[in-house]
């Protein structure tokens, strides 16, 4: 089996846990609110993190070194992760993950800014196709702008920030370091936000597999990723990510009764040809110069 083909499988792992978390997030979401799924979903993290890093030897990477960029970095996600949910219990599944594939988008914007990193006419121009696709997902107006809308576009920015401040741990940290002070420092995010009032709603014994589902898919889904990116070149793998969308279209229409809307399938597919334009043209950064 060659390397491409390996990693469309793994891509299909990805797509299957994103979706299968969208769909439990939307379940849980009658529930308990946002903080709470991040809370419980954080700490069925912690236990995944943990025996997987025991059971590897890796727990003794855990270190203190970088745990301000790890908090910051911690902050945007959980953020980001907060207004996906919120999103996906309030718009249709399918605008919520077109208005997602716009994160890539935001990194070529923000990554100036905050790596320093140069801005190319590619770059530019992807942007500026991206956000047509957004207009076209979103159809501004007074009639159709709603706090689920707003929170489906503005998760993706903090997702974007989110990205660039992973960028810059992965230069010094192992993946055991990140993943676990991302699912330490989520869980105390989410016991602070669920339980400022002194009222927190615990899962009940039909929410709770959702709940570990939730947990477990969300760290599954980026490992496949990870793992098909390890396989195969970013402009083979992330084309294969936008089979979510359809995926989720589908699965919105025969499980939560949502319509199909073909303007946001001509909008994802200009966010699509945004990221393939800049992923296929891009070219790696420069070596520092050595003295």
């Amino acid at each position: 089996m060659n390397n491409i083909l390996k990693a469309g499988l793994w891509m299909l792992g990805a797509i299957a846990s994103f979706t299968s978390m969208a769909i439990a997030g939307r379940a849980v979401s009658f529930e308990l609110d946002t903080f709470e799924i991040m809370l419980f979903r954080s700490i069925t993290g912690i236990v995944i993190v943990v025996a997987i890093a025991s059971y590897l030897g890796t727990i003794r990477q855990i270190k203190r070194d970088r745990i301000g960029l790890h908090f910051v970095r911690n902050i945007f996600h959980f953020t980001g992760q907060n207004l996906w949910f919120f999103a996906i219990a309030t718009i249709p599944l399918a605008q919520v993950f077109a208005l997602e594939f716009t994160t890539p988008i935001w990194v070529i914007l923000l990554s100036p800014l905050i790596l320093r990193e140069r801005m190319t006419p590619i770059g530019l121009l992807s942007a500026l196709i991206g956000f047509i696709g957004v207009l076209i997902v979103t159809r501004p107006d007074a009639a159709t702008i709603s706090p689920g809308l707003i929170a489906g576009a503005a998760c993706a920015i903090f997702f974007a920030l989110t990205a660039i401040f992973t960028r810059k741990l992965t230069m010094t940290e192992p993946i055991t370091v990140i993943m676990f002070y991302l699912t330490t420092m989520q869980a105390a995010f989410g016991l602070i936000c669920a339980g400022y009032d002194g009222d927190i709603t615990f899962p009940s014994a039909q929410t709770l597999p959702l709940i570990i589902m939730i947990g477990f898919a969300g760290l599954f889904a980026h490992f496949c990723l990870t793992r098909a990116l390890s396989l195969a070149p970013a402009s083979i793998v992330m084309p294969i990510d936008f089979v979510r969308l359809p995926t989720i279209a589908v699965v919105g229409m025969l499980v939560f009764d949502e319509p199909i809307q073909l303007m946001v399938f001509v909008g994802a597919a200009l966010i699509f040809t945004a990221n393939y334009l800049n992923i296929s043209y891009s070219t790696p950064p420069a070596k520092p110069a050595t003295r």
